[in-house]
C-alpha cells in the first residue's frame, strides 16, 4: 500500500516533466526557425539564455506535480513548496540577468560604445535584476522587506557620502567613456598645458604619455573640469603654420614663389608633410618693424608630425634663400654713447 503510494506521485512527476519537456522542445524548434528566418540577435541570445534554465523548470514542474498528488505531512509539504519556489525565483533572477546584459553587451557593439561603458552597463543590470530578485526572494521565504530596504538606503547614503570623490571619478569617467570628448590614442592638451598621448581611461583616472615619455594621471572630475584639446578630432590632420621675415628689400612675389616651391617639394620627401592641401603663403602679419613678415601654410598628418616637418623645411627655405640672395633681416641697435668732451681725451 505504501508502495502505492509513493509510485502515483513519482510516475505522475516523470509524466508531467516529460510532457513539459516535449513543449520545450517544440517551442525551441519553433524559435530556432524564428531566428534563421529573421537572423535576429535578440531572439538568438534568448534561445541561448534559457536552453538550459527551462530543463530545470520542466523539473520543477514534474516535482509540484507529483507532490500535489502525494499524500505528505503539512510541514513537509510546505517546505518543499518553498524550497521549489526558491528555485525558479533564483533561476528566473539569474537567467534575466544574464540575458539583459547580453543584450546590454549587444546595443553597445551596435552603438559603438566603449568596452567600459558596456562593461559597467551589465554590472549595473546584473546588479538589479539580482536585488529585484533578493527581495522576491525575501519576501517568499516571510523576511519583512520594509526594514530591509530602508537600512539599504541609509547605508548606500552614508556610502555615498564617505566616497563623494571617488564616485565624482567614476561618472566622470562614465561621461569620458560614453561622450568621447577624448579617446585612447588621441593626442590632447589640458588648460593646465600638459600634453601627450591618451594610453588608458579608467574609472577613476586617466592616463597620458606626454611627449618625453611621461606618464601624467589625470583624476577624470579634474579633467571632464578641463578645457581640453583634442588633436585628433575631428581628424589628426593639422595646418602648420610657420612664419618667415625677409628683408624690405625682397620681392613679395618672389618670396611667396620661392616659399611654395620649397614647402611642395619637400611634401614628397619629408615624413607626415602632406601634398594635399597644397601649401600657400599668406603675407601676414605683413609690415614688421624690420622685416616684412609671411606665414607659410602647408598640413601635416598629425600633431607630433610638425616637428620634423618645421626642422625640414627652415633649413631647406634658409638654403634657397642663401641661393636666391633673399636676405633675412635681425634687428640692429645703435647705441650712442655721450659724454663730456672735455673729460674725452683725459
Amino acid at each position: 500500500m505504501r508502495l502505492d503510494l509513493l509510485l502515483t506521485p513519482l510516475l505522475l512527476a516523470v509524466g508531467v516533466a516529460a510532457i513539459a519537456l516535449v513543449v520545450r522542445s517544440l517551442l525551441f524548434k519553433q524559435l530556432g526557425g524564428f531566428v534563421r528566418r529573421s537572423r535576429s540577435e535578440s531572439g538568438a541570445l534568448l534561445a541561448d539564455g534559457l536552453r538550459l534554465p527551462s530543463v530545470l523548470w520542466c523539473a520543477v514542474l514534474g516535482l509540484y506535480a507529483g507532490m500535489e498528488a502525494a499524500t505528505l505531512p503539512p510541514r513537509l509539504a510546505g517546505r518543499l513548496e518553498l524550497l521549489l519556489q526558491a528555485l525558479v525565483i533564483v533561476s528566473v533572477t539569474v537567467t534575466a540577468a544574464n540575458l539583459l546584459a547580453a543584450l546590454v553587451a549587444r546595443f553597445g557593439e551596435r552603438r559603438t560604445l566603449a568596452v567600459g561603458v558596456t562593461g559597467l552597463a551589465q554590472t549595473v543590470v546584473k546588479v538589479s535584476v539580482l536585488a529585484i530578485g533578493g527581495l522576491i526572494l525575501l519576501g517568499e521565504l516571510g523576511v519583512a522587506i520594509t526594514p530591509v530596504l530602508t537600512a539599504l538606503g541609509v547605508g548606500g547614503l552614508a556610502v555615498a557620502l564617505a566616497l563623494q570623490d571617488t564616485l565624482s571619478n567614476l561618472f566622470a569617467g562614465v561621461h569620458l567613456l560614453a561622450d568621447k570628448p577624448i579617446r585612447v590614442g588621441d593626442f590632447v592638451r589640458l588648460e593646465s598645458g600638459i600634453e601627450g598621448f591618451v594610453t588608458d581611461i579608467g574609472w577613476r583616472s586617466t592616463r597620458i604619455r606626454m611627449l618625453p615619455n611621461n606618464l601624467v594621471i589625470v583624476p577624470n572630475a579634474k579633467l571632464a573640469q578641463n578645457t581640453v584639446t583634442n588633436y585628433h578630432l575631428p581628424e589628426p590632420r593639422m595646418s602648420l603654420l610657420i612664419p618667415i621675415g625677409v628683408s624690405y628689400a625682397a620681392d613679395p612675389d618672389h618670396v611667396e614663389r620661392v616659399l611654395v616651391e620649397e614647402a611642395t617639394k619637400a611634401a614628397g620627401e619629408v615624413p607626415g608633410l602632406l601634398a594635399e592641401p597644397a601649401p600657400f603663403v599668406r603675407f601676414i602679419p605683413g609690415f614688421g618693424a624690420y622685416s616684412l613678415d609671411f606665414t607659410l601654410i602647408c598640413a601635416v598628418a598629425s600633431f607630433v608630425d610638425q616637428y620634423l616637418a618645421q626642422h625640414e623645411l627652415r633649413k631647406r627655405i634658409l638654403r634657397r634663400f642663401r641661393a636666391e640672395g633673399i636676405e633675412i633681416p635681425f634687428p640692429v641697435r645703435t647705441v650712442e654713447l655721450r659724454g663730456e668732451r672735455n673729460g674725452a681725451g683725459r
